[in-house]
C-alpha cells in the first residue's frame, strides 16, 4: 500500500460528495491514517459520520481558517494525537454571494478581503502553524479550478482567488522545498459538490464540460481522489509546485470540437451529436 504508514490532516470534507472525502478514500485504501476538520457545529455533523467511516472518530477537530486561534489549537491537538504528520489537504474556499454574481467590477472590498482570506490566505497560514509537525518528504496539498487560469461564467470573484492560490502553490513550493515539503494543487473538473450549488447555472457548466473535454465525460470525486493519493504519496516525490489538471482533458481545449453536417455545414458538436 503507497501510502502505509502515513497520516495526514484533511481540511474541508463537507459531505461525501466533495472532493476531499474522494482524496480522504483513496488515501485511507492505500493504508494511511487522516484527521479531520470541521467549520462549524452544523457541518460538523456531517463530518462525524465520515470520520467514523474511515476510522478517525478520535481525529475530529474544529477549525474556522478565519480565526487564528482554532489553525493554532488544530496544531496542538494534532501534535498530541497523532505526532509527526506525512500530509496536509487544504480543500476550503468561500466568497460571498455577491463575488459569484451580477457586474464583476461591483464587487465590494469587503467580499474581495473575505475571498482571499478564506480560500488563499489559510493556505499559508495553516501550512506555517502546521509546518512544525510535518515529518521529511511531506506533501500539502490544495484544489483550484479552471476558473483561476480562464474566464469561467459566474466564478468571478471565486476565479481570481483561485488564480491567487495557485501562485501560492508555486511559492510556497519553492519556499519549502528547502525543508522537504512538496506544495501542489489539483485542478479538478466540474463536479456536482456542495461548494458548486452557489455558482450560477451549473449544471449547463456540466453539459457543456462533458461534450467538450477529450473524453467526452465529467470526472469523479474518485478520480480526483486518486490523483490525490498520488500527489500526497511518495510515488510523486519529485513533484511539487504543479497544478494538477483532473478534468477528462478540458483544459486542453481551444475551441469546441466540431462536426459536418450532410450538407457540409460545421456544426459545433454536443456529446457527439449535431
Amino acid at each position: 500500500m503507497f501510502m502505509k504508514g502515513k497520516k495526514g490532516v484533511i481540511l474541508g470534507v463537507a459531505n461525501d460528495k466533495s472532493i476531499a472525502y474522494g482524496i480522504a478514500k483513496a488515501c485511507i485504501a492505500q493504508g494511511a491514517q487522516i484527521a479531520f476538520t470541521y467549520l462549524n457545529d452544523s457541518l460538523k455533523k456531517r463530518v462525524e459520520p465520515i470520520a467514523a467511516e474511515f476510522g478517525s472518530a478520535d481525529f475530529v477537530y474544529p477549525c474556522d481558517v478565519s480565526n487564528p486561534d482554532e489553525i493554532k489549537a488544530l496544531k496542538e491537538s494534532l501534535e498530541k494525537d497523532m505526532g509527526q504528520i506525512d500530509f496536509i489537504v487544504h480543500s476550503i474556499a468561500f466568497a460571498p454571494k455577491e463575488g459569484l454574481s451580477g457586474r464583476f467590477y461591483d464587487i465590494s472590498k469587503q467580499a474581495f478581503d473575505i475571498a482571499m482570506d478564506v480560500s488563499v490566505y489559510s493556505l499559508i497560514e495553516v501550512v506555517r502553524e502546521l509546518k512544525p509537525l510535518l515529518s521529511n518528504n511531506s506533501s500539502v496539498l490544495t484544489l483550484t479550478y479552471y476558473g483561476g487560469a480562464k474566464y469561467i461564467p459566474n466564478y468571478n470573484l471565486m476565479g481570481v482567488a483561485k488564480a491567487a492560490l495557485e501562485m501560492t502553490t508555486k511559492y510556497l513550493a519553492e519556499d519549502l522545498g528547502r525543508d522537504g515539503i512538496r506544495v501542489n494543487a489539483i485542478s479538478a473538473g466540474p463536479i456536482k459538490t456542495l461548494a458548486a450549488a452557489g455558482i450560477g447555472e451549473f449544471r449547463f457548466m456540466l453539459k457543456w464540460n462533458e461534450a467538450h473535454s477529450p473524453l467526452k465525460k465529467n470526472v469523479s470525486i474518485d478520480e480526483v481522489g486518486n490523483s490525490g493519493m498520488y500527489l500526497l504519496s511518495d510515488l510523486s516525490s519529485a513533484v511539487t509546485g504543479e497544478i494538477h489538471y483532473v478534468d477528462c482533458g478540458y483544459n486542453i481545449m481551444g475551441m469546441p470540437a466540431t462536426s459536418f453536417d450532410e450538407n457540409g455545414k460545421q456544426t459545433i458538436a454536443w456529446n457527439g451529436e449535431k
